[in-house]
């Protein structure tokens, strides 16, 4: 393991992913802990200095969000082949962690997760920043139910690196919005409807668009109309049926246009129900990594699961390699 990064001091690794390491450290010069990912840059020649110059990019833009919803950017250096980005050290656990624990989360702690992570994607909407891979793996909640978003420009950076070199697309299959799974340029309502998927999931225990392989959750992404989650769990109040139906519109002019909008629905309608007063257990696990960054960039297996449908075993190659994992 690595001991140091720029002025960094590597205390230990918190986790590997497809595009590098992701490591615990210290900033000496002001003594605070921090969570540094690093990207590997070790790409062919030609594909280096466009790859790099839009990870930088993305990252600046990323570190210009300052709100309490979205993980923090401290910093960003590249050392030798690796490009890092300080950020802050969060003690939690990520969303997908506590979905997994098997219980339904009470309504009104769902809804208030919605409304935190809605908070913080109009922020970033309104600074012309688009996630583009909302899911449970990318949320993280800390003490007290606060809840974080982590990857912001990140995830895109990476999408569009590949897709100058594949054309295909990026993103978790059961997350992406119908414009996503067709190639469409996106826009900030393409992040409401993945918060919208995410929403149905945490009230359910399933997500609304689902199937046997990658090509079939595409389907139904863009064709099938979902049963209204109070079918599915009738502490579901039956107008939170009708703000999730207008978050996963497949028309974009019958979408939420502004995420601010998704939140007031969200909140009025919270507002409404009785507290469950259940603390949510963030107590770190296994599986939790600070930071809110999967241990397993799960975007990433997804992709090469698609591309091995849908496209050349060149390409499917040529993927692999980019993301360092194997077909």
């Amino acid at each position: 393991m690595i001991s140091q990064l720029g002025r960094y001091e590597v205390l230990g690794e918190l986790g590997q992913g497809a595009m590098g390491v992701v490591y615990k450290a210290k900033d000496p010069l002001i003594d605070r802990v921090v969570a540094i990912k690093t990207i590997n840059l070790a790409l062919a020649l030609d594909e280096k200095e466009e790859y790099e110059g839009r990870f930088y990019q993305e990252a600046k833009a990323a570190g210009r969000l300052s709100h309490p919803n979205i993980v923090t950017i401290h910093d960003l250096g590249k050392s030798g082949d690796v490009a890092y980005i300080a950020m802050e050290f969060l003690q939690g656990r990520e969303l997908r962690d506590i979905m997994d624990d098997g219980e339904l989360l009470p309504v009104d702690q769902a809804l208030d997760i919605a409304i935190q992570v809605a908070q913080g994607l109009a922020y970033a909407h309104e600074h012309e920043i688009v996630h583009r891979d909302i899911k449970p793996s990318n949320i993280m909640v800390v003490r007290d139910g606060h809840v974080k978003i982590a990857d912001f420009g990140i995830a895109r950076m990476a999408s569009s690196a590949v897709r100058t070199q594949t054309g295909m697309v990026l993103g978790s299959p059961k997350y992406m919005s119908p414009e996503q799974v067709m190639g469409k340029m996106l826009d900030q309502r393409s992040d409401i409807f993945s918060l919208g998927v995410m929403l149905y999931e945490m009230l359910t225990g399933q997500v609304p668009f689902n199937g046997d392989n990658v090509n079939a959750i595409m389907y139904q992404t863009v064709n099938a109309i979902p049963v209204p989650p109070s079918t599915l769990n009738s502490a579901v109040p039956k107008m939170i049926n009708f703000i999730v139906a207008k978050a996963l519109a497949k028309k974009l002019d019958e979408r939420y246009q502004d995420a601010k909008d998704f939140a007031a629905d969200l909140r009025a309608c919270r507002d409404t129900l009785p507290r469950s007063g259940k603390q949510i257990d963030v107590s770190p696990s296994r599986s939790a990594v600070a930071a809110g960054l999967s241990q397993a960039f799960d975007s990433s297996a997804a992709t090469l699961r698609l591309a091995a449908l849908t496209a050349t075993s060149e390409d499917v190659d040529e993927l692999s390699k980019t993301l360092r994992l194997k077909p």
